[in-house]
Formats: C-alpha cells, sequence, structure tokens
C-alpha cells in the first residue's frame, strides 16, 4: 500500500485516498468537506464520465428527442439553439437518465438491446475514468498545486474489477497512486438504502452477465415480456440484488487492495483533522 502504516499517512506531505462503496454512504459528502478546507483536488469519477466520455451520448439523446417536436427541429436545423448537459459536482442527473431503465416503453423504459448498449458505453466510460487518476493525481499537483488527492468513485467500480487478481488493471493502477478506503455500511445502512432507493428508483450500471441473469429470472417470474416491464419495478426488484451481489466485490477490494472504515465513522467526519485520524485508525499502527 502506499502508506505501510498510520505513521508513514501522518507525516506523508501528499495524502492521496480513492474512496468506494456503494452511493449513498458519504464519500461525495467527505470529498465535498475535503475540496472546501482547501488543500484537496476532488476527483469525481461520475462527473468524468459525464463531462469527458459520456457528454455527446447525453446530448445526442436530448437532441434526439428535441427533433421530435417540429418547433424545436425547426431551431435546431437553422442552429437557432442549442442543446447542452448542465452537468456538475452536485447534478449528475444527466448521466443516470441517459443510462435508462429497461421496459415498457410507454412509462418510460427503453428496449433491452438499446439498454445494453448503454450499459456497455458506461463500462467503457467508468473504466477509462478510473484509469484517468493517474493523470488527475499529477494535474493536481503541477497545475494547481494542490498537495492532497480524493478520488470519489461510482458505485459500480466493483463491477469492472477482479479482486484475487494481483495483475487487474484497474485495482493496480488506482492502488499505484492512492490509498484504496471501503467505506462499509452496516445492514442498517443497507435497509435505508433500499427504503430511499425503493422511494425513488434510479438508473444503475451493471456487469453484463448479472444483468443478463437478473433479466430472464425477472421475466420468468413475472410472466411479462419485455415490452410489458414497469420499468421502475424491475430496477427495485434488482436493487436489492445488485447490493448482495456487491458487497463480497467490495470486501475483497479491501482486503487485498486496501482498507476499510466504518459509514457511521466516516459519516461523523467533519475536517480534515477527523479524516486523517479516520484514516490512521484503519491503517497498521
Amino acid at each position: 500500500m502506499l502508506y505501510p502504516n498510520a505513521r508513514a499517512w501522518r507525516d506523508a506531505p501528499q495524502k492521496r485516498v480513492v474512496l468506494f462503496a456503494m452511493s449513498g454512504l458519504g464519500k461525495t459528502h467527505v470529498s465535498n468537506l475535503l475540496r472546501g478546507a482547501g488543500g484537496w483536488f476532488h476527483y469525481s469519477i461520475d462527473y468524468r464520465i459525464g463531462t469527458r466520455y459520456m457528454g455527446e451520448y447525453i446530448v445526442d439523446n436530448a437532441k434526439r428527442h428535441a427533433m421530435q417536436v417540429p418547433f424545436l427541429r425547426d431551431l435546431l436545423m437553422t442552429d437557432s439553439i442549442y442543446i447542452g448537459s448542465n452537468i456538475s459536482f452536485h447534478n449528475l442527473t444527466p448521466v443516470s437518465t441517459y443510462l435508462g431503465k429497461p421496459g415498457d416503453p410507454d412509462k418510460g423504459g427503453l428496449p433491452m438491446d438499446e439498454y445494453r448498449r448503454r450499459q456497455a458505453q458506461f463500462e467503457r466510460a467508468e473504466r477509462q475514468a478510473l484509469l484517468d487518476t493517474e493523470y488527475f493525481v499529477s494535474r493536481a499537483e503541477d497545475l494547481y498545486g494542490y498537495p492532497h488527492f480524493i478520488c470519489d468513485t461510482g458505485g459500480s467500480i466493483c463491477e469492472w474489477v477482479d479482486p484475487d487478481d494481483p495483475q487487474d488493471e484497474i485495482l493496480t493502477a488506482l492502488s499505484q497512486q492512492a490509498l484504496m478506503v471501503w467505506v462499509r455500511g452496516t445492514e442498517a445502512h443497507t435497509d435505508e438504502l433500499i427504503r430511499r432507493f425503493d422511494k425513488a428508483p434510479k438508473p444503475m450500471a451493471y456487469r453484463p452477465d448479472f444483468l443478463a441473469a437478473g433479466w430472464a429470472e425477472y421475466l420468468a417470474e413475472t410472466g411479462l415480456t419485455e415490452d410489458k416491464v414497469n420499468p421502475d419495478a424491475f430496477i427495485r426488484w434488482t436493487y436489492a440484488r445488485a447490493l448482495a451481489h456487491r458487497q463480497p466485490l467490495y470486501e475483497g477490494m479491501a482486503q487485498k487492495w486496501g482498507v476499510t472504515v466504518e459509514a457511521e465513522d466516516m459519516a461523523r467526519v467533519q475536517s480534515e483533522a477527523d479524516f486523517t485520524d479516520l484514516i490512521a485508525g484503519a491503517l497498521p499502527g
């Protein structure tokens, strides 16, 4: 590891961490807090995906819908208006909206083939955004003069890595640049995430084999055809299974490539000093 013990971490003039966990466990909150402290560069994987790798997909999709409206079509064709994505650190909705949900088109669903295509686009984008971490570590220091660096990853990072492979490309690249930190939730956190998701289901990214198995099982269980699936119902049904699927992957990443901190402890972080102490406590003394 980049910091073999707590002393090395505390004494390091350049502190670098990669946070990973399910969405909703405090990664972005702490990243924003450290950025606000002034000495930390915040690299958001989801923001990088939306601005660098999927921006054209997002805008083209919006244009495709606008072109179906004669009034807007005429304005677009004469360059009288333009359509852009207003993505920000605090508003990553354009990415999730583009990913969409499979099912009944009358309920906003996508055909499964189109859904799989967008999932593949996202996988390529997230893989590359994760591998861009090294570039942003250098950029943060050389261009902006930030001594410290925090990478806020998306919940789907575990879908594209193999913690048991010591040559895994993404995990090797990340661990060479920063300390990988898993924010581990409890069963209570999981229940709350499920409750929150059930209230407002959001698009997610899945490994192709997991998605294929889940889709086939859902169709068999409900007896529905693809075009009659309620998109929100399928996403809700899949979410708890996705949490269970991801948990051992996160655990393997932490055991073999980094350290673990508890979500409840992360939630108590109120300052840079608190964060330094939390990470020191996760490292050997």
